[in-house]
């Protein structure tokens, strides 16, 4: 049940001490949260990110509950940590909050964090809370390689293979699901809820950024605003072209349950199969949010077990092809924070 209490009722001190207690402390921690900052025991090269959801922007509270913001925000986080190869070690948060907004939405958010940091073995380590036209959440994460090295975006070379740990599509799918009012219905259940959960709250696989670092990975990110558009990076990053020919059926079958759904409820009831496909095409190869790692490895050889293989880096001017499902597909497909949800491509 939501709190008839407000942030201005509970004041700073109040909204903290209720936070407070649920966050867990993990990873390298000396200092956490209460005192002016914190301190971590760290060897060797710092990773530090950073990422922020704005309401209504980023997430809608009558979709999203306050713990699954904090889900998401953690999980977007540590994943570009992962996506360098490194280890994540901790997290530093900033709530922005209107003064009506319940007391116990903080208390929600810092459940979702700290449930994420735990899945990755770390720990909200300290941040900041102010008064705020609406909510925002912006998270700051640190990580540190074990030995090892970044593996940026830029490494890519001709012959080398291109790999995914991690799904495409679902994300995108239950962000749409969602848009025709899904979330919101009795019945949702089955394949349609569970694609509505990866939206609302993705788990990226962390240990396969390090898995992937280890092999020997020459480029690497975390597929977040797509799959066209962030393999486009890594093209463009390393003056290669990107080929994506899959194999994408398990991404296609995992969504189709919501293009039928969307299909059935909706003016486009009875259209054909084949629009059906096209969205479903959409999803996976433009859709973003599932926080899988995208990386290119020497050969098929030196793929770890977390990845599968759906492409190759070829020479030509930078940019990507899906040859494996013939589609004209441009790089500039995928999410845009300031260009809307999807912006179609100008074919590849």
């Amino acid at each position: 049940m939501t709190s008839t209490r407000t942030c201005a009722d509970e004041g700073e001190d109040g909204v903290l001490h209720r936070i407070m207690p649920l966050l867990g402390r993990r990873g390298p921690v000396v200092i956490g949260p209460g005192d002016d900052a914190a301190v971590l025991d760290v060897a060797g090269k710092l990773v530090v990110t950073t990422d922020m959801l704005v309401e209504d922007e980023d997430f809608r509270t009558d979709w999203s509950t306050a713990r699954d913001v904090g889900v998401k925000a953690a999980a977007q986080n540590l994943a570009d940590v992962a996506a360098m190869g490194a280890e994540p070690i901790g997290l530093v948060v900033a709530l922005g909050a209107p003064g009506d907004t319940p007391a116990d939405w903080p208390e929600g958010l810092a459940e979702g964090l700290d449930a994420e940091c735990a899945r990755a073995g770390v720990s909200v380590v300290g941040g900041d809370l102010s008064a705020a036209p609406r909510l925002t959440v912006s998270v700051t994460a640190f990580g540190q390689f074990a030995g090892g090295r970044p593996v940026l975006r830029s490494g890519a070379g001709p012959g080398e293979v291109v790999a995914l740990a991690g799904t495409l599509g679902r994300a995108a799918a239950g962000l749409d699901l969602l848009a025709a009012g899904f979330g919101d219905r009795a019945g949702t259940h089955g394949p349609v809820a569970e694609l509505i959960g990866v939206q609302r709250r993705p788990t990226p696989c962390y240990e396969a950024g390090r898995a992937a670092a280890r092999a020997g990975a020459t480029a690497m990110l975390d597929v977040s605003d797509g799959l066209v558009r962030d393999a486009g990076r890594i093209a463009q990053a390393s003056g290669v072209r990107i080929d994506l020919d899959g194999p994408f059926e398990s991404d296609l079958d995992a969504v189709r349950p919501a293009a039928e759904a969307l299909d059935a409820s909706g003016p486009a009831a009875g259209a054909d199969g084949d629009r059906s496909f096209d969205t479903c095409v959409r999803w996976v190869l433009t859709g973003g949010e599932d926080h899988g790692l995208l990386a290119v490895f020497p050969d098929e050889k030196s793929v770890p077990e977390q990845f599968r293989v759906i492409g190759s880096v070829v020479a030509g001017d930078p940019g990507v092809t899906t040859g494996g499902l013939q589609l004209p597909v441009g790089t500039a497909s995928g999410w845009d924070h300031f260009g809307g949800r999807f912006r179609g491509g100008d074919g590849a």
